[in-house]
């Protein structure tokens, strides 16, 4: 009898063990979801200013046609990306094509000196910020997932119960293409 009591208790432990871990696997895995939405929000704010942006430049910078096609492309690539690595290469190839924009505004004083492009320019530039906090917040919650998805005993149930690696929001290889600085040519 003592020895079925202590089988029970032992697997009474085991099974608050198990809830317990998978309780705190959901709650990290749903603080990276979070954290992307965070993201999301951000990223939407700043496609919204952008059709505002290329509006306000083509007035004085009309025959700049390439530059704006190539930042209305990026901002539909990145409207339309899905999954982060999707999102992190469509949202650096519009980074990069608003720094082209804003490199060919330098050639225009009185554009640079429009008070709706430099609202404008200042709004992107608070999105910009918030961004950032909310990728390094993204990117701590993946790491604290994925660290958890990995230590015993969660180790032993995170595969079956689906709790998978989650993917970070980084610049990696686009990194040195994303600061370098833009190459502005004039025809």
């Amino acid at each position: 009898m003592l020895v079925l009591i202590i089988l029970v208790v032992i697997l009474v432990v085991l099974g608050f063990m198990l809830v317990g871990t998978y309780n705190r696997l959901v709650a990290l895995r749903q603080n990276a979801n979070q954290a992307f939405a965070d993201i999301d929000v951000q990223l939407k704010q700043r496609q919204d200013l952008v059709p505002n942006l290329v509006e306000t430049v083509k007035g004085y910078a009309a025959h700049e046609k390439t530059t704006l096609e190539a930042v209305t492309n990026a901002r539909a690539a990145a409207a339309s990306a899905t999954g982060v690595q999707d999102r992190v290469q469509a949202e650096n190839a519009l980074t990069g094509a608003l720094r082209q924009l804003f490199a060919v505004a330098e050639a225009y004083p009185d554009l640079k000196a429009n008070a709706s492009f430099i609202q404008l320019q200042n709004e992107l530039t608070d999105i910009e910020n918030k961004l950032a906090a909310a990728r390094r917040f993204f990117n701590n919650a993946v790491a604290e997932f994925n660290a958890a998805i990995q230590q015993f005993p969660a180790v032993l149930i995170a595969a079956p119960f689906g709790f998978g690696a989650r993917t970070f929001f980084d610049l990696g290889e686009d990194r040195s293409a994303a600061e370098a600085a833009p190459q502005v040519k004039f025809s």
